[in-house]
């Protein structure tokens, strides 16, 4: 007898990850809980960092759960063999390069640790095409599941201020060697638009950088109204194995808030902007020049790229249709 959909008991869903504060966890599990409840489902969530405690709590909520879905962390080969024997069905998500060094050098150790955790699950779930052709050397069963953003959180109303033209990075600490390479870019910017300024929505300022910064504070609930008074989105990057893992979030949020945005032309950053559409690929001091330049000079031609991106973003990298793409996979593990 099949038991009517509400009488169903629901799945069971565990997330392991280093913690609730981490970037990954936020953006690739927590967000999506109510949609899992919606679904059918139960979804809960376990930091596996804490010392020997943590763990064995870790493994014992690992047997009540259909499906363990473990975000970005591997595992010594004991404890990876010991969660596998727990879990009925085992995922593996990462958004990050993390099989190799953050500067992107090989790194042996990294690698192997990564390359074990691929093999042991039954399937894995990569932020973007190039990770996802990484984990596929070690399990056929990849699929790609983009980062996505809450769009409907970041279409906010928020005034631009009409003496400055502002550009805004958002990030953290982690993050702000990207930034601190790009200064000869906004510089040579700077000298096209003299009223240019950087917004640093972040936990550091650049004093001194050779441009004029206004340093914002990040905050959960004022984030998308900082950017949406701003005038373009930016993206420096380095092109590199760790940057090419990155899965394009800043880029996200700028388009989400109806920003143009002007990127290095690399890693995921590439495969989201729509050149000419929604923003801007630059590789030199002088192209970075050029396109925020123009950007600064068409009032009309930002509005008509953050309309863009805004929409893209609703379409493809939104919680709803990203969160399909999850569910179908998860659903289908039996």
């Amino acid at each position: 007898m099949t038991l009517p959909a509400d009488r169903r008991p629901s799945r069971q869903l565990l997330f392991v990850s280093k913690g609730a504060e981490s970037s990954s966890t936020r953006y690739r599990a927590l967000q999506f809980f109510p949609l899992w409840q919606a679904a059918g489902f139960e979804p809960s969530h376990v930091t596996a960092s804490g010392g020997a405690g943590a763990l064995f709590a870790m493994l014992r909520q690992a047997r009540r759960a259909d499906v363990v879905v473990v975000l970005r962390k591997t595992f010594p080969p004991p404890l990876l063999w010991l969660l596998r024997r727990a879990s009925r069905r085992l995922v593996f998500d990462f958004d990050d390069a993390i099989f190799c060094n953050t500067d992107g050098t090989p790194s042996r150790t990294r690698m192997a640790r990564f390359a074990a955790m691929a093999r042991a699950c039954d399937h894995v779930l990569a932020g973007n095409a190039f990770l996802a052709q990484r984990a596929a050397a070690f399990n056929p069963a990849v699929a790609v599941i983009p980062t996505c953003v809450d769009a409907a959180r970041y279409r906010v109303a928020a005034e631009q201020p009409a003496d400055r033209f502002d550009l805004v990075w958002i990030g953290s600490h982690s993050t702000r060697k990207y930034l601190a390479e790009a200064m000869p870019w906004l510089q040579a910017a700077a000298g096209r638009v003299p009223n240019l300024r950087l917004k640093i929505v972040a936990d550091f300022d650049l004093p001194g950088c050779g441009v004029a910064t206004l340093p914002v504070p990040w905050r959960a609930e004022t984030e998308a109204r900082e950017l949406a008074a701003s005038h373009v989105g930016i993206a420096p990057m380095r092109d590199d194995d760790w940057s090419r893992g990155k899965c394009a979030l800043k880029v996200l949020q700028y388009m989400a808030a109806g920003l143009p945005v002007v990127s290095s032309d690399a890693g995921a950053n590439s495969e989201v902007i729509v050149e000419g559409g929604t923003g801007f690929l630059a590789s030199s001091p002088a192209e970075w020049a050029d396109r925020i330049g123009r950007l600064a000079s068409d009032a009309g031609r930002r509005r008509q790229m953050g309309e863009a991106g805004r929409r893209r973003v609703e379409a493809d990298y939104s919680v709803g249709p990203v969160f399909e793409r999850l569910r179908s996979i998860v659903a289908g593990l039996g």
